[in-house]
């Protein structure tokens, strides 16, 4: 009797071991609508025998009411989940459906073919490691063939299946197949598909979908698609050279340990292994890859563990740990690829998300819409604005810098979701190309109209000889704050204590700015950034000639302020941030805006309905409803001797 019970235990056992070591294939179906995406699914969902008798009645159930095979077993109604689509016998969203083979498990996502749910497929997508686009044999390559193939193409699906289906509506026709194949193969000439494969298949009647036994396709001499699904090989696909682990959160379950949950997005890592924490740049080794089961030797892509770590290093949520000699790309300027997913447009005026990375939260600000594509001819297309579905490249602009690879070389840290704030819905999915750069032959910002015919003038007196002549240096110091929290008070303050040490100084201020070089601008986000753009340079031209400029602006972007400062040397922009509870200068209101911003006369006001970005790293903090103007000045004037523009 034990021997029995031993034999059984070690039969459990055995079949556990496989189970555990059966390898995972995610992949989605998509195709035009009617081409049986959810019939051939559902079919290999009651082939593989792993329905429960529950869900077989039901399935019987369902056909006889909204089947459309007469009294025959439909399919699709396994995919089909939603009453609407059960109704219409079309998909209207993404299903996810698992089952497994002796041999392997799956994941599938069944996609709806139609234009208007390109965003349900991109979803569909994000995590698929294999495409099966369905084409309906009687119809041949459609427009939506091609999309799909595009969209396939974009998110880099390392593998693709074309499934020529409803083969037994043309009597298995040889012909009509090679045409198919054929044409596809063609366009496919214009996109980035490494891996595709053809197979004739009859979802309806299970022609090659689990078998080609006694199949009507003699001519076709490849494998059955559920063979082909369990045979792909996949492994090779994951990037096991670029060890990228995003922090998820910090484990301190007593003082003796201290260990930083995550998982792997690529790459392997073992004990002793040399790394860097980003984005402080500290070194350290591995010390030990903690899991529940025990300690590994070695960990890998997917998987996720707790690292510990020789040195102790403030690391967090959304920093980065990779291998020393191996580093991501670093940029706050970003080169993307998006799909735009909410029904409210982007627009310029309401442009600021959260960018989401990795674990990594970060403001961010599409600075330009470089083209869209139209997705049924790949033709690009001007525009200033994206809709609902629209496939868009694009320049981002970032609070921080993000640590990424590029999507091609690897897809978990070249990905990206645009968040709204206000809404906290997901409005876009992206993928990274790469830092910033000049798209030709379209239309660009007007910071980058430039003429050919444009050439930089010098001058005989150089800065250096201005600043010996003044007896300081050049400088720009940009107060930056709410408004009413007294920038311009500050300003003028340390502007007069500046003239009467005899320095060459000036001021540009918000309000008279826009009485001038920027009266053609509003308050939208775009105009805000051109606002600043412009000042920016203009304080430039005076810091070349060795003058100290006061820029006093609200300032409410940090992208904005940041692309003042990447224009000038490091060490001669001083970042004021004039800080005030935006309480106090709601009773200050010194020109009765946050009034009449409260009664809704003024929209986009900074602080009532439009947000303001504090400094995360400024050069001074003032606080103006804490501290005097007389000890404010006397910090300002003293940051400017320890930095060497001012003499002592």
């Amino acid at each position: 009797m034990n021997n029995v019970k031993e034999k059984k235990a070690r039969h459990n056992q055995h079949q556990t071991d496989d189970n555990i070591k059966k390898s995972l294939l995610r992949f989605l179906t998509c195709g035009s609508v009617d081409d049986g995406k959810s019939t051939l699914i559902g079919n290999l969902l009651y082939n593989s025998k792993k329905l429960c008798q529950d869900q077989i009645e039901t399935l019987q159930k369902d056909s006889k009411k909204f089947g459309t095979t007469n009294t025959e077993i439909d399919y699709a109604l396994l995919m089909d989940g939603l009453a609407s689509e059960r109704e219409q016998g079309i998909t209207i969203d993404v299903a996810y459906r698992y089952f497994e083979t002796p041999r392997r498990k799956f994941i599938v996502a069944d996609t709806p073919g139609h234009e208007q749910y390109t965003r349900n497929m991109v979803t569909g997508a994000s995590t698929a490691d294999l495409a099966v686009i369905l084409v309906d044999a009687r119809k041949g390559v459609l427009t939506q063939t091609k999309r799909h193939m595009f969209l396939v193409s974009l998110l880099q699906i390392p593998h693709v299946v074309v499934a020529i289906n409803k083969m037994d509506l043309i009597d298995y026709s040889e012909s009509v197949y090679n045409n198919i194949v054929d044409e596809i193969q063609t366009f496919c000439k214009k996109l980035d598909i490494q891996n595709i494969s053809f197979i004739p298949v009859s979802a309806l009647a299970g022609e090659n979908i689990v078998s080609t036994a006694n199949s009507k396709t003699p001519w076709y001499k490849g494998v059955a698609l559920l063979q082909f699904l369990e045979e792909v090989y996949v492994k090779s696909d994951r990037n096991l050279v670029d060890f990228r682990y995003p922090v998820q959160t910090v484990i301190r379950p007593n003082l003796d340990f201290r260990g930083f949950a995550g998982r792997i997005e690529s790459g392997t890592i073992s004990p002793g292994e040399p790394i860097v924490a980003l984005p402080s740049g500290k070194e350290s080794k591995v010390k030990a890859i903690v899991t529940y089961d025990g300690e590994l030797e070695e960990a890998c892509s997917s998987q996720s563990v707790v690292l510990t770590l020789e040195d102790e290093i403030d690391i967090s949520r959304g920093d980065m740990i990779v291998r020393k000699n191996n580093l991501p790309k670093s940029s706050n300027e970003i080169d993307a690829t998006i799909c735009w997913m909410s029904e409210t447009p982007l627009t310029f005026s309401s442009n600021k998300f959260i960018l989401k990375h990795t674990t990594r939260l970060v403001n961010a600000f599409v600075e330009k819409i470089n083209y869209k594509v139209d997705i049924n001819t790949l033709h690009r297309e001007n525009t200033t604005t994206l809709k609902l579905n629209d496939i868009s490249r694009v320049q981002i602009h970032t609070a921080k810098p993000l640590f990424y690879d590029n999507y091609k070389e690897n897809r978990s840290t070249g990905s990206f979701i645009l968040i709204d704030p206000m809404t906290n819905n997901t409005v876009a999915a992206g993928m990274i190309r790469g830092a910033t750069q000049t798209v030709e032959g379209l239309t660009g910002t007007k910071a980058e109209i430039k003429s050919e015919n444009i050439v930089r003038e010098h001058f005989d007196i150089t800065p250096e000889l201005r600043e010996k002549h003044n007896g300081h240096k050049g400088a720009v110091l940009w107060f930056t704050g709410y408004s009413g929290s007294g920038k311009s008070t500050i300003a003028k303050a340390v502007s007069k204590r500046l003239f009467e040490m005899g320095c060459q100084q000036t001021i540009l201020d918000g309000d008279n700015v826009r009485h001038g070089l920027c009266s053609d601008l509003g308050f939208s986000a775009e105009d805000r950034a051109e606002n600043i753009r412009r000042v920016g340079e203009v304080a430039k031209l005076f810091y070349e000639n060795g003058m100290i400029t006061l820029c006093s602006f609200i300032s409410p972007y940090a992208i904005d302020r940041d692309r003042v400062r990447k224009i000038m040397p490091s060490d001669r922009f001083i970042e004021v941030y004039v800080k005030c509870d935006i309480n106090v200068c709601t009773r200050r209101d010194p020109k009765g805006l946050y009034k009449k911003a409260l009664a809704g006369e003024i929209k986009g006001f900074t602080g009532i309905d439009a947000p303001y970005e504090e400094p995360v790293n400024p050069d001074i903090v003032v606080e103006t409803d804490l501290q005097d103007i007389s000890t404010i000045v006397d910090n300002i004037i003293f940051k400017l001797e320890q930095s060497n523009i001012i003499k002592a």
